[in-house]
């Protein structure tokens, strides 16, 4: 219950962020300074791997510290510098020190004083304090906050060590989100182990540790999500060559989740990345909510435009919630914006029946949580959503929702959007579709990326 009342507080801020951004005609000026565009970002998007160029002389990288030298000699070397908090961390704890933030404003820690805000490092929240231009771990240079959502927040930062930069996610300072974490680590470490040559398009963990209480998630840099790049093109949508090149890397990633029984949980627009922003490469990220197939601990899942039926009625689930987010991106990537907008999980599921119509008795029956939107004939219960709309059960079929010429980019999706997840296609049956394997679909699929068009 407590897990369905904070996904339903996330889902109405998730609608009200989108429908505010479309009511303001898609203002979003790609010329603005950094600093000010990430503010506008989708407070829930959860940007994991956003990476913007470091020749911003704002963001340049301080100097770090030669190897070799001791906690002794960094103490004389940066005393005036360094906090007394710090002085005790370097002293007693600290082996290799490659940074230590020495133009920071630094926080003053309370050595002695635990309280509720960890040595005055956290806010009420159990969030880290962020201050830029000082360090995380004496080895990575906080260059700028890229986002935040319930799991903590995410920052951009140099690497004094390896000389790149990267992305880290920290974790807030609270027990639950730190034990899914821990399950998010494992995933992302068994990623790494599944795919040593990196060819699944998913991120590479390349880094964790502990860090005054927080752990840390160190991930490569990536570029912007698919939803700020829908966006980036007034929501007008792609050509289905381009969403082919996307779907095929999408299904390598699913491919590799589906062999190892992991599901996602969490597949959108904007956990989807591109590598590079001139480029067609993606990769997915954002495994904090996923689980393994046999330890699947939460029953409400999923951000609710994507959010399979089986989740939102209360059956059981598995890998094939994955295939329905997928379709539904697909779909969202041609039209420009999502194929089933609901407002409320009442109204969500008016939307998928708008479009594919009532589900069958047998599947109605087995789910636990019908009555909220059924009868007892299993015929709908009405919705009316803020504007007053109506949505009636099979009014608006795929083709019309999705309006391309291309009849088997229609039936893929088709095939992804089935109410039942044993009718859906698998990411294996998937690469198998005639969209993929007909003559005329491969001389359409590039075999190297695609170089993007400029959206300047």
């Amino acid at each position: 219950m407590v897990a369905q009342h904070l996904q339903q507080h996330q889902d109405d801020a998730f609608t009200r962020d989108r429908h505010a951004r479309k009511s303001q005609n898609f203002e979003l000026n790609r010329t603005l300074p950094y600093h000010q565009r990430h503010q506008q970002q989708h407070r829930l998007s959860e940007p994991f791997l956003y990476s913007n160029s470091l020749n911003n002389s704002s963001n340049a990288p301080a100097a770090g510290i030669p190897l070799g030298k001791s906690a002794d000699a960094i103490l004389q070397l940066y005393g005036p510098c360094l906090s007394a908090f710090e002085k005790q961390e370097i002293h007693h704890s600290c082996d290799d020190i490659y940074f230590v933030g020495p133009y920071a404003t630094k926080i003053q820690g309370h050595p002695f004083h635990t309280g509720s805000n960890n040595h005055g490092y956290d806010d009420d929240r159990g969030d880290y304090l962020v201050v830029r231009q000082d360090h995380l771990g004496y080895r990575y240079e906080i260059l700028e906050e890229l986002g935040r959502g319930s799991f903590g927040q995410v920052v951009k930062c140099f690497d004094h060590k390896t000389n790149t930069s990267v992305a880290i996610k920290l974790i807030r300072n609270k027990r639950r989100f730190h034990e899914q974490a821990l399950t998010e680590v494992k995933i992302l470490k068994d990623l790494v182990n599944w795919d040593p040559e990196d060819q699944h398009h998913n991120v590479r963990m390349t880094d964790y540790f502990y860090f005054r209480n927080h752990l840390c998630i160190v991930c490569e840099c990536l570029s912007i999500n698919l939803y700020e790049f829908i966006k980036k093109y007034d929501y007008k949508g792609f050509a289905v060559s381009l969403i082919k090149r996307f779907a095929l890397q999408l299904l390598h990633s699913l491919c590799l989740l589906y062999d190892h029984g992991v599901i996602h949980c969490d597949l959108k627009p904007e956990n989807i990345l591109l590598k590079h922003p001139a480029k067609s490469t993606i990769k997915v990220i954002d495994f904090g909510s996923s689980c393994f197939a046999n330890e699947r601990v939460y029953t409400y899942i999923q951000s609710r435009f994507y959010r399979a039926p089986e989740i939102i009625l209360g059956a059981s689930y598995g890998s094939a919630i994955d295939m329905w987010s997928f379709g539904c991106i697909l779909a969202e990537l041609y039209t420009g914006i999502p194929i089933f907008p609901g407002e409320s999980e009442q109204e969500q599921l008016a939307c998928i029946m708008e479009v594919l119509g009532v589900p069958n008795d047998d599947f109605i029956q087995r789910c636990s949580r019908r009555k909220l939107f059924f009868d007892s004939c299993n015929r709908p219960r009405q919705v009316t959503n803020s504007r007053g709309v109506q949505r009636i059960a099979g009014q608006k079929p795929l083709p019309t929702a999705i309006p391309c010429k291309d009849p088997l980019f229609i039936d893929f999706i088709s095939s992804c959007l089935q109410w039942d997840p044993e009718d859906r296609l698998n990411p294996y049956d998937a690469l198998q579709h005639e969209w993929f394997t007909s003559s005329s679909s491969k001389s359409a699929t590039p075999a190297k990326p695609l170089a993007l068009p400029s959206v300047d």
